[in-house]
Order: structure tokens, then C-alpha cells, then sequence
């Protein structure tokens, strides 16, 4: 078995290969529901597009589930720290996630436009509400949350909910929503046909060139506006739990240092960078051909892994820095469970990882097709 060293190394990388596998999989059907309003003008039509995820939406939620549980795991007390700072932020994201499930199970049970009208809002709803919250959070991770701790390694959040909104926070909120709206757009677009295929890349292309700006400008501000973390201490990665034994400072433009030391690093925001482009020009294409419109899913999924990855890399080795205390930012090596747990959920996660990439595969394999209002119209008793 592996160091305890390079188990928390491992484990850093496999939260975030979960949260990645999520944004792609479930910010996908988030993405259609959030275009639902937009690209469906029928009730045919609005069957359609949810019919796209309709097979999918449920089992992409492993996903989230299982980053969620390992999260706890592996970083008990971020878990612990996120629920305190963030308590109202995640409240708000469960109760839309509420929605989506009851969305997609009612919507079709009775045949009246107001009926579906008004479900249809609540999957709008439940499906734009998560990654602007998730954005938001992610923004205040680079801004640094306002918590520390006592003498008892008891948790005290120290801000408020309104604090969490600062212009970079709601920019990088801008960032995740539209990475939703692109990946969903190119999904539809290889799953629909006719003015629903149309309306989605039409859409998909001007979110795409959204999501450069906006990711262009959020990593200007990160360089000159907003305070990045460095430890300048010892780090003992061989430790346990510890997180206010080091010595942190602040400063414009730290969160390169990551990026500065490696050059090679600055092609994952390269990539991040061009790939929404490249998704705005197939989907600009009058010709699309199904390697066209595979490609640009493709470049959406790649350009969501690339953006995550950004953040990620300028982060390491910090998970959850403290703007009120940085010396008890929470890093990687500081802050994980125990030796013994985090080897026993190495073995399980190398049993069930591969399992859930497997089957979600099979899955998407099998319902493979393109769905449209002809097919509606024959399945309306059973279709979403």
C-alpha cells in the first residue's frame, strides 16, 4: 500500500476527478434544463429536450453523491468547515435540487399547459440554482472564507451570507453557469434534430464566448486583484491533522506560484481558454456532421476539466483558505482523515470507480439515439 504521503496526494486528485466527472455529467442535464425555456417553444418540444437527459439525469447524480461522501471522508474537518460557512448557500442548493427529480417525474402526468408551464420553471430552477452556487463558492475558496480555530480545533465561521457575493465571486458564478449552458447546448445539439438542434447551438455559441470572457477576466483579477495563500512554513506531509501548526501569507498574484514554478502548468488555463472558441465555431458551423457535433461535446467536457483544473492547481496545496486567520487555512497534508481510513477508501474506490464509469457508459450506449417529436408523439404515455 502506499505512504501516507501519497495517499493524501491520491486523495487530492480523486476528489477532484469526482467533482470534474460531476460538472461534466450532471452539469450536462443541468445545462439542458437550464435551455429548456429557451430552445423549446412547444410542449412537443419541451419533451424533447428533457427526454435527451431523461435516461441519464438520476445516475449522473452518483457522481455528486459519491464526491460529496468522500469529501467527508477524506477531509473531515472541510466538510465540516464548508457546512459552516456555506450552511445557507448549500441549504439553497438542496432545495432546488428538490425540484429536478419531481420536475422530471410530474411534468408529463397531466395534460395541461399550466401544469407543465409551471414545472418546467421549477427544472429551470433546480437546474441554474446549483452551479451558481457552486460557482460562488468556489470563488470565495480563492478569496479566502472567513473562519478559524480554537484551542479545542472547534470550527467558528466568521462572515455572512451577503459577504459571500464580491464581484470576483459572482463573476466565477458566471464562469460555472455558463460551462453548464455550453455542455448542455452541445448535447443537444447531437441528441435533437430540427429547430431544437438549431435554436441549442445558436445559444451554445454565445454562451461559449461568454465563458472565455469570463474566465479571461476572472484570471486577470486572480493575477492583479485578489490576494492568493502561500505557505512559507515547513510543511510536514507525513502529519496528521494539524491545520493551525504553519505559518501562511498573503498576496497579489500567489496564486501563480503554482503556475510560475512549472511553466508547463499554463496550458491547462490555455486550454481552458480556447476550448469554449473552438466549441463557438462548430457550433457556428452550417454543416454539422456528427463528427462536428461530437467534437464540440467533446471540446465542452475538456474545457470544463480544464477550467476546474485551473483553480485547482493554483489552489494546491490548499483545499479551504482562511481570510480572517490564514494560519488556519486548510491545506491537503493538514487536514485529512487517518492513514488507515483514507488506504481503506483507496481500495474501495478502486473497486467502484471503475464500476460507475462502466455501467455509466453501458448506459449512455444503450440509450443512444436521436430523440424527436415523432418518437414523442408515439411514446407520449411513457416518454418524460
Amino acid at each position: 500500500m502506499f505512504d501516507y504521503e501519497t495517499l493524501k496526494l491520491i486523495w487530492w486528485c480523486l476528489i477532484g476527478f469526482l467533482f470534474i466527472g460531476f460538472a461534466i455529467t450532471d452539469g450536462m442535464d443541468m445545462g439542458v434544463g437550464g435551455l429548456l425555456p429557451f430552445v423549446a417553444k412547444k410542449d412537443d418540444e419541451s419533451r424533447v429536450v428533457i427526454n435527451t437527459v431523461g435516461a441519464h439525469w438520476d445516475g449522473n447524480q452518483v457522481w455528486f453523491i459519491t464526491a460529496g461522501a468522500s469529501l467527508f471522508a477524506a477531509w473531515p474537518l472541510v466538510y465540516a468547515t464548508a457546512f459552516s460557512g456555506f450552511y445557507f448557500a448549500m441549504m439553497l442548493t438542496l432545495f432546488s435540487l428538490f425540484l429536478r427529480p419531481l420536475a422530471f417525474d410530474y411534468r408529463s402526468k397531466i395534460e395541461s399547459l399550466k401544469w407543465r408551464t409551471n414545472w418546467d420553471k421549477a427544472l429551470f430552477v433546480g437546474s441554474m440554482v446549483p452551479p451558481l452556487v457552486f460557482g460562488v463558492a468556489f470563488g470565495n475558496l480563492l478569496q479566502g472564507v472567513s473562519f478559524g480555530f480554537d484551542e479545542l480545533m472547534r470550527v467558528t465561521y466568521t462572515g455572512s451570507f451577503f459577504a459571500l457575493f464580491t464581484p470576483f465571486t459572482l463573476l466565477a458564478g458566471v464562469v460555472s453557469v455558463a460551462m453548464m449552458l455550453m455542455h448542455g447546448s452541445t448535447w443537444l445539439v447531437m441528441r435533437t434534430d430540427a429547430d431544437v438542434a438549431k435554436r441549442s447551438a445558436n445559444i451554445g455559441r454565445v454562451v461559449a464566448v461568454i465563458l472565455a470572457l469570463c474566465f479571461a477576466l476572472a484570471g486577470v483579477m486572480v493575477w492583479q486583484s485578489i490576494d492568493g495563500y502561500l505557505v512559507v512554513s515547513t510543511i510536514d506531509t507525513m502529519g496528521q491533522a494539524q491545520p493551525t501548526m504553519k505559518e501562511v501569507t498573503t498576496g497579489a498574484g500567489a496564486w501563480l506560484t503554482n503556475y510560475n514554478a512549472s511553466p508547463l502548468l499554463w496550458l491547462v488555463p490555455a486550454i481552458g481558454l480556447l476550448a469554449p472558441l473552438l466549441v463557438a465555431f462548430l457550433l457556428g458551423l452550417k454543416n454539422k456532421s456528427t463528427s462536428v457535433k461530437v467534437t464540440a461535446f467533446v471540446g465542452s467536457s475538456v474545457s470544463i476539466m480544464s477550467i476546474i483544473l485551473t483553480a485547482g492547481i493554483a489552489m494546491f496545496p490548499f483545499v479551504m483558505p482562511s481570510s480572517s486567520q490564514p494560519n488556519h487555512s486548510l491545506l491537503m497534508w493538514d487536514t485529512v482523515s487517518s492513514e488507515g481510513t483514507l488506504g481503506l477508501m483507496f481500495i474501495v474506490v478502486a473497486v467502484f470507480i471503475p464500476v460507475i464509469i462502466g455501467y455509466t457508459l453501458w448506459c449512455y450506449k444503450k440509450m443512444w439515439r436521436t430523440v424527436t417529436i415523432a418518437e414523442i408523439e408515439q411514446n407520449k404515455h411513457s416518454a418524460y
